[in-house]
């Protein structure tokens, strides 16, 4: 550095010029140059302006003027020297051709089960209902003799539980949400509860280890199963459309007196039996019922002062009626080619 601040200046000024001339044409190199003279740790213009506070006052002034003209000719000059070169550049070091149009990115797609569970929730909050969830690690507490099952209930057994070491269990449904939910909110409340569950199932067309699920539960002051059938109703109506019917059959849960299975009409042949429904006209969702007392009593619920139902049925089970899907493990293979075929879907 010489012992003249300004005739630094000039100095760069002069090289900064014979480096623009000898990359003119070439966008990535002129970009180097741009780190070379203006780099915020290594440019020569900014390691000059470092040296202003060791100056004599008398000269700060000078060297402050200079510099900053000398910033404001180079960023003109690599301005107009990348307009001439055709703009930004890749590594290459070739123009590119801003008036072509961009490389555009395929979108992706919503995935069968997201379609379904977005659909059940927008169902159920139009109906006042709030979604709730909870841990997918529960206790032998809140999976089972929260729900009136007790260690020795051959239920446990049809649930065939995944324990873990030290401890706990992957929860086989996602009626411990409704536990859970119970004991920090006094009735009347209506809440849903998506969510994952996980059962000692080997793979096939039908079953799965891992799948969704989607439980409902009301309580209040006189609820009944009328209202049951008519929430399923309408579920069922929005889902498959204005046509299709429900009805329940009895059938036992330990969480729920009076229980049932609830079937829907085949929205395909309205009834009237064909593959889909196996030749019945009807299909199996799920399970259904008016909550046991004893479950009410559990929470701190007076079951003479209110009454609920509950339901459950499988995500993936919609997902499978509803596109026609016949093996459970394409929701779970990841397959772009099948997963493409959604494109557009809406539940």
């Amino acid at each position: 550095m010489n012992n003249d601040p300004v005739r630094d200046v000039e100095e760069i000024r002069s090289a900064f010029r014979r480096r623009l001339d000898e990359v003119a044409g070439v966008p990535a190199l002129i970009q180097e140059v741009r780190h070379e003279f203006l780099g915020r740790s290594r440019g020569r213009l900014t390691a000059l302006l470092k040296t202003l506070k060791d100056l004599p006052p008398a000269q700060r002034g000078a060297l402050g003027a200079a510099a900053n003209q000398l910033r404001t000719e180079i960023e003109d000059g690599l301005a107009s020297a990348l307009q001439s070169a055709g703009g930004p550049a890749g590594a290459t070091g070739r123009a590119i051709d801003t008036t072509l149009p961009g490389t555009s990115f395929p979108i992706g797609t919503a995935h069968p089960l997201t379609l379904v569970r977005l659909a059940i929730e927008e169902i159920f909050l139009g109906m006042g209902y709030t979604v709730e969830d909870g841990p997918e690690v529960e206790s032998d507490h809140f999976n089972f003799t929260a729900l009136n099952i007790p260690a020795d209930h051959p239920a446990r057994d049809m649930q065939d539980t995944l324990y873990l070491e030290g401890g706990g269990l992957l929860r086989t449904h996602t009626s411990p949400v409704q536990i859970r939910t119970m004991l920090k909110t006094r009735p009347p409340l209506k809440i849903i509860c998506p969510g994952r569950a996980y059962r000692r199932d080997a793979p096939d067309a039908t079953h799965s280890p891992v799948f969704n699920q989607v439980e409902a539960l009301a309580v209040g002051h006189g609820i009944s199963l009328a209202d049951l059938k008519g929430t399923l109703h309408e579920m069922a109506r929005r889902l498959f459309g204005p046509r299709v019917r429900v009805r329940l059959i009895p059938s036992y849960f330990p969480f729920v007196e009076p229980g049932a299975q609830f079937d829907v009409s085949c929205f395909v042949c309205d009834g009237d039996g064909c593959r889909t429904c196996k030749r019945s006209g009807w299909i199996e969702m799920g399970g259904a019922g008016m909550v046991h007392p004893a479950v009410l009593e559990g929470v701190g619920y007076d079951s003479e002062e209110w009454t609920g139902f509950a339901f459950g049925c499988g995500i993936d089970r919609i997902a499978m009626v509803k596109y026609d899907i016949s093996d459970i493990r394409l929701l779970y293979e990841n397959d772009v080619r099948f997963l493409e075929q959604f494109r557009g879907a809406g539940a």
